[in-house]
Order: C-alpha cells, then sequence, then structure tokens
C-alpha cells in the first residue's frame, strides 16, 4: 500500500530527483519507507500520492458571431476560472477571450494552443452575471461569446487593462493676485480651485473649461500642489437625510411594493403621467436600500438621463452612476470598474446597463416599461426589460416595472398573478389630467400639418404665458417630394422607400441605410417647377410655427437637433425656464419629461398605427398618444390636448378621449387571445436576407421544412414589410407556439442546423425571439 501522505521533496529508489512542486511518489514505496525517510530529514513535509501530470484545459468564448467555443492549454503558471478574461492565439492573430469552462475534456485528436496570458487574477464576470448571460444566450439563440462580450465596456473586449488612467488631483495653494496680469486664465483657474473645498482632478478641471497647459504652469510656479481625492464616503449627512414627501396616492402604493427583505418579487407599477412615480422609486431606494448595497434603474432613453440623474442625485449624492451608449469608453470603464468592485452605486442606465457585473444588487426599477427601446433591434436582440425580471429571479431581489401605459405581456402578467399590480392614479400635488379632445381634420385646410383651430388654440395659450407641444412623429421637412406634373417621387435607390427632406441640409435623406444626395428645385425626371414636399415633419413644422408666431420661440427636438453631446440639457433648461416657447417634436419628447409650464399638447397626426399590418401598432399607437398627452398639465395649471383625425369615429380614439389606459389594455388583450397572439403565444421570427429574394426566400423553405411539429404554427415565408433596404432583399418567416419551452428548444434545433450548413454566400440569417416589430 503506498504512503499517501505530502512530500516536498524525494529521491526516489530510481535516482530521479523530484521538484518540490511535483510530488510524483512510486507506487511501491511503502508507508515504512518513507517514515523511515523522514526520520532521517529527507522530507519536510507530509507525503501524497500523485497521479501522472495531466495538461490542464479551458474553453474560451471569443466576441465573434459564431456560435461555438474553443479549447485551449492552461499553461501550469496560469490559474484560471470561469468569466475570467484572456489572451489566446486565434489564427494569426491575438484575441481576448472569456473563459467559459476549465478542464473541459478537448475532442480527441486535436492539438491545442497554449493561453498566452489571463489579464486580471479575477474574473470580469461574476457567477451570477455568467449565469444571466448564459440564459440570454439560450433563450434569444444568439452566440454565448457575443452575449457575454456585451457585458463588458468597449475598453475591455479590445484587451485594455481593467484599470482607470490615473487622474491627478489638485488643490490651490496660492493666491489669484501673484499671478501677472496677462495670465488671465491661470487666474481664473485658481481662483474657480479656491472654490473647491476638496481641490478636483485633471478632467474635472478641464471639463471646466481650462486646459492641461495652465494646469502644469501653476503647478510650476508652485500655486496649487498635487493631493489625494478625498474618499467619498457615499453622501453627506445632509444628503443622507433628503427622503421624499409622498402623497396619501403614493404612500398607499410606496407601502404595497415588495420589499428586498422578501426577496424576489416583481411589482407592475400603474402609474398615470404625471402621478410622481419617479418620487415613489425615490422613496423606496431611500427607505429600502442601505449605504452597501447596488440598484440599478432603467430608462429607455439616452435624452432621459439628464434628468433623471438631476433628481436622483439630490438624494444620493455620488452614489449615483450613469451608463448608456454616449458615454466615452474611459466614462464607461470607470463606471464598470466601480460596479464590479462593489461599490455601493445607483446605477441609471439604458438597457444594457442590465448585464453588467453587479456584485450586491438588491433593487431593480424598469422605468417607462412598455417602451420599445428595450428590445434590441440588431445583433443580441434581448429584451432589457424581461432580462432584467430573470435577473431579479437570479439576484433574489425585487423587480419594479414603471408605466402610464403598461405593456400588453406585463399586464397579462399582472392579471394572471404572476405579477402584482400596483395602481397610482391620481396626479401629484394639485395637478389634474388634461381633457383630451379629437379635432376632425376632414375637408380642412391644413398650414404645415396644423388646422386653424390648433394655431388658434397655440396663440391662446402663448397669450396666457403658457407652453404649448406640437407633436410630429416624423423628422426632417417632409417625408415625401412629389413633381405635380408628372407624379414623380423621389426613392432611395438601394431600399423600398422613399427618401426624406431635409430642408435645413438641403438634403434627400433615407432614413434606413442613410443613402443621402442633394436636394434640387426642379423634377429630377421632367425638369419640372411644380417639384414640392408632400406631408410634414419636424423641420416644416417649426417653419410654419416660426413664421405664424415669430416673437416666440420654438424649439424642435429630434434626433437631428441633439445630436451634439449636451444639446438636450439646453433644450431641457430653455423649457424648464418656463418663459413662452412652442415645442415641437418626436417621440422623445413623449416619454418621462417634466415640464411645468406646458398646458396645451397638439397632435398633428394621430391615425399612422390605426390601420398597419403589425399586430402592434394600435398598442403602440395608444401608448405614445397618452404618454405626449401627459405632457399637459403636470403643474398646477390644467391641461388640454388637441389630437388631429381624419378617423374621429374611430373606436380606439374615442377610447383615448376619455384618457383611461386599463379598459383600452383589456380590449386590445380579448382581440389578441382571440387571435391567439403574444402574450398568449410565444413567437419568434427567422430573418434572411440576400441578393436576390429567391435566396432568402428558399433558406425560410427550408427552415420551415425543419420545423414542421405538431404544436408550431408557421406564417410564410414572405417578403418584410420593406423587402429592399441597402440593396439586400429581405424575407421572413414567422413561429408561435402555445408552449414556450417547447419553442425554444426547438429553435435551439434549428439554429444548431443552420449552423452546420453551408449557406450560399452574402445570405446572411437571424432569428428574434419575442419581435417587437412584425414588419
Amino acid at each position: 500500500m503506498p504512503c499517501r501522505k505530502q512530500t516536498a521533496n524525494l529521491t526516489c529508489k530510481c535516482g530521479i530527483r523530484q521538484a518540490p512542486d511535483r510530488h510524483i511518489i512510486p507506487p511501491d514505496t511503502g508507508h515504512a519507507g518513507f517514515q523511515l525517510l523522514k526520520r532521517i530529514g529527507r522530507y519536510r513535509d507530509t507525503f501524497i500520492a500523485m497521479e501522472p501530470h495531466v495538461p490542464r484545459t479551458a474553453r474560451i468564448a471569443l466576441n465573434r458571431p459564431i456560435r461555438r467555443l474553443f479549447d485551449y492549454l492552461v499553461p501550469d503558471h496560469i490559474a484560471l476560472q470561469p468569466g475570467q478574461r484572456v489572451t489566446v492565439p486565434f489564427g494569426r492573430q491575438s484575441a481576448t477571450g472569456l473563459v467559459v469552462e476549465t478542464d473541459a475534456k478537448p475532442p480527441e485528436g486535436i492539438t491545442l494552443k497554449p493561453v498566452r496570458s489571463a489579464a486580471e487574477a479575477w474574473p470580469a464576470l461574476p457567477p451570477e452575471t455568467f449565469r444571466l448571460l448564459s440564459w440570454a444566450s439560450d433563450y434569444y439563440q444568439h452566440p454565448l461569446g457575443e452575449c457575454l462580450f456585451t457585458a463588458l465596456p468597449p475598453a475591455l473586449r479590445r484587451g485594455r487593462p481593467a484599470v482607470e488612467n490615473a487622474d491627478p488631483y489638485w488643490q490651490a495653494c496660492g493666491d489669484p493676485a501673484l499671478l501677472p496680469g496677462n495670465a488671465t486664465r491661470q487666474r481664473e483657474l485658481l481662483a474657480w480651485l479656491n472654490r473647491q473645498p476638496g481641490g478636483a482632478g485633471s478632467k474635472q478641471i478641464v471639463r471646466a473649461g481650462f486646459t492641461q497647459s495652465q494646469i502644469r504652469s501653476l503647478q510650476e510656479k508652485e500655486l496649487i500642489r498635487e493631493t489625494t481625492p478625498p474618499t467619498p464616503d457615499g453622501v453627506t449627512e445632509e444628503t443622507r437625510n433628503r427622503i421624499p414627501v409622498l402623497s396619501p396616492a403614493q404612500q398607499e402604493a410606496a407601502n404595497q411594493l415588495p420589499s428586498p427583505d422578501n426577496g424576489f418579487a416583481t411589482a407592475l407599477l400603474f402609474g398615470i403621467t404625471g402621478s410622481g412615480k419617479t418620487e415613489l422609486y425615490l422613496h423606496y431606494l431611500k427607505t429600502h436600500l442601505d449605504d452597501r448595497h447596488q440598484a440599478l434603474v432603467l430608462v429607455p432613453e439616452i435624452n432621459l438621463t439628464p434628468q433623471t440623474v438631476a433628481r436622483f442625485q439630490f438624494y444620493f449624492g455620488p452614489r449615483i452612476a450613469v451608463w448608456h451608449s454616449a458615454l466615452k469608453d474611459s466614462e464607461r470603464l470607470s463606471t464598470w470598474l466601480r460596479i464590479r468592485n462593489g461599490e455601493p452605486v445607483i446605477l441609471i442606465g439604458t438597457r444594457s446597463a442590465v448585464l453588467l457585473p453587479f456584485t450586491d444588487l438588491k433593487t431593480i426599477v424598469v422605468d417607462e416599461e412598455h417602451d420599445s427601446s428595450y428590445k434590441q433591434g440588431e445583433g443580441f436582440r434581448y429584451s432589457g426589460r424581461d432580462t432584467a425580471v430573470y435577473r431579479a429571479h437570479l439576484n433574489n431581489c425585487p423587480v419594479i416595472l414603471g408605466s402610464a401605459t403598461p405593456s400588453m405581456e406585463s399586464y397579462h402578467n399582472a392579471l394572471s398573478g404572476k405579477y402584482a399590480l400596483i395602481r397610482l392614479e391620481e396626479r401629484a400635488g394639485n395637478a389634474r389630467p388634461p381633457t383630451i379632445k379629437l379635432l376632425d381634420i376632414r375637408s380642412r385646410p391644413l398650414e404645415g400639418g396644423l388646422s386653424r383651430p390648433a394655431l388658434q388654440a397655440i396663440e391662446k395659450c402663448l397669450s396666457n404665458g403658457q407652453q404649448a407641444l406640437v407633436f410630429v412623429n416624423r423628422r426632417g421637412f417632409a417625408p415625401v417630394m412629389m413633381c405635380f406634373d408628372c407624379g414623380h417621387m423621389v426613392e432611395c435607390p438601394h431600399c423600398d422607400t422613399r427618401l426624406t427632406y431635409h430642408r435645413r441640409d438641403r438634403a434627400m435623406r433615407c432614413h434606413h441605410c442613410d443613402f443621402q444626395t442633394a436636394a434640387t428645385d426642379h423634377c429630377p425626371k421632367c425638369d419640372g417647377e411644380a417639384f414640392k414636399p408632400v406631408g410634414q415633419g419636424t423641420e416644416r413644422t417649426e417653419d410654419i410655427l416660426t413664421s405664424q408666431f415669430p416673437d416666440t420661440p420654438v424649439v424642435r427636438v429630434d434626433r437631428d437637433s441633439t445630436q451634439r453631446k449636451g444639446s438636450i440639457q439646453g433644450i431641457l433648461e430653455k423649457v424648464n425656464s418656463g418663459r413662452p416657447c412652442i415645442l415641437v417634436g418626436t417621440q422623445m419628447l413623449a416619454k418621462g419629461h417634466d415640464f411645468p409650464n406646458v398646458t396645451l399638447v397638439i397632435v398633428v397626426n394621430a391615425d399612422g398605427g390605426l390601420f398597419s399590418v403589425d399586430f402592434r401598432a394600435p398598442e403602440q399607437l395608444i401608448q405614445t398618444l397618452l404618454q405626449v398627452s401627459g405632457r399637459a398639465g403636470r403643474g398646477k395649471k390644467s391641461g388640454e390636448v388637441l389630437v388631429q383625425t381624419c378617423h374621429s369615429d374611430h373606436p380606439l380614439l374615442h377610447s383615448l378621449a376619455e384618457g383611461h389606459y386599463l379598459p383600452v389594455a383589456d380590449q386590445l388583450l380579448t382581440e389578441r387571445e382571440t387571435g391567439q397572439l403574444p402574450p398568449f403565444r410565444a413567437m419568434a421570427i427567422f430573418r434572411a436576407e440576400a441578393e436576390t429574394m429567391e435566396k432568402s426566400l428558399q433558406l425560410l423553405d427550408t427552415i420551415k421544412q425543419q420545423a414542421r411539429y405538431q404544436q408550431i404554427e408557421i406564417w410564410g415565408p414572405l417578403p418584410a414589410l420593406i423587402a429592399r433596404r441597402a440593396d439586400r432583399l429581405r424575407a421572413q418567416l414567422v413561429l408561435l407556439c402555445s408552449n414556450r419551452k417547447y419553442l425554444n428548444h426547438t429553435l435551439g434545433v434549428l439554429c444548431e442546423t443552420l449552423d452546420q450548413s453551408r449557406l450560399p454566400a452574402g445570405l446572411k440569417w437571424a432569428i428574434d425571439v419575442d419581435p417587437q416589430e412584425t414588419g
């Protein structure tokens, strides 16, 4: 019987000296022999019999659109665990990978390449985040590698070290009067630093409008000195004691919200516009979240974050962090490190924030949970809202879904008992819901899409010192340019759509493929002069209102006017000043903004979603109209909404005029149940695109033949609503099933089969689980 005690050094009887870290003991060495050797001092430690050295392996995920993992050898000096970043050889290059599994058995007959290095000694993705992303990869049928890398900031995806660049901290130690008269900016910087009690970092100084050379000059003159930044203790005592005061209705709703102490629970907070849902979130976090834990607040749009961040910072100070795609790489890395290091941050972010590596997450809030922006439209097509619910389940913490117009899925889950339904149907303070009127514009002359009663209502609003909001859900000047001589309309040469006229830039643009060409005054087909814009966009409405009300500022808010960093903050400051103005904008204005002096809302055209082929269009229409209507009358003054329509007798618009959402939602759910549409059945869409429609349809026909199972209903394949986009011909195949698990299993089999198939060059496919758009 060989001895099983451990050894530090051994010269076996065949004369081979073993290294201290390789304790290979001959199996015929008995216990008595080891005791003798131990007594004469040839061994310092205890002994153990070891098996011969077995190479260690790791299974690595790469940030590639391929549904497979790669096996590598792990050198003896590298210790790895799942979630850790590594550098590996990939072809002739090096690539950054994430460890998925260690000591996996590789296929036989393959020579493995070794891992070159580990980026950190700790996993970039902790176990809970790793489980979340593995679930998302399986549920949304997307390659695991791309899913995992979505949780990393861009700098770490490229292999940069997970450390922040040093930001020197400076403190004033001299008098500005010591500077010469021509050193104006240095004097201003020194005075500015004197007003910062704890000093400031170089980045903060540069953001304040100064330069690095001015910092160096003051350092050389010994008027500032480098110091260590103050250690943040979370919040000041004054900030810690701040807590929102709730109305009786808000307090009643707050009492129904689930406590983090009770573990996982999902609550749907149905709060009408202006009811103070944000105050409720703040009160909940102040009363339930201590100084040690993390929280996540999701918002649908980047442009909502400045206003939301300011309100949260008032109550939580430096605990607030921000995450969205418009941040610089260094800013995202800094926020990511705070979260991964376990700092007690309250993160406000867009949908990708739900994938970040939290280590002590205690509460999740999803504001405007109905918004389609929570669903990723390309690549990894996940739902931020649904992923947040699953993440709360993994973290055993509550998730609050808030909306004035809940999605059909969430409302159905509340009716079935999966979610708790909490109602908040009173506006905060003395505010009252606005009155909604349908304005039939049939046979009425229009100026830039606006009827005479609408213009008169705006004039009255401005004369009372108030603000008006005009909602136009099309950017640009006009959606179509048409020749009234020959009927020609300018179409995109690469898409099945018409070019939008942008008069500010004298350009015709495609909003699908970004094709652009110069605008002309003559018809490109017949050279006629009757080449005119048809329809209205935000630019055209802005021009009409500027000419009608020359003494009143007209503020346009759309994707074109808010491209530059900080532009939305400037717009919000102008509106929040309370001075009379007219806001013109798209859906960006309909979400979450609080404009106390806006008392009138004009909806230019409410008919867009009434007759769409997409079954979700009525839901999205009523949500958008109620959300934009909710911008009116949020202060002490009453609000009015005028909805221009050519179908004032439509029952959906009549329901809108009553201002109550849940009865409309009940009606829409009944229609969905009759048609066995989501949420009553699970849905997935296979999309294909190629140089010809024939190739796209052929691929989808093949999928259809393989998906013919008894429990699955199949629609198509059919060309997409916009069949040609960027010179690619697109088609789709819709699958519906009452059993979500069965559908998921079927989708997995189909995706694996497609991965193993050799497809013709240029033919691409994608899958969209729980799609928000079916066109």
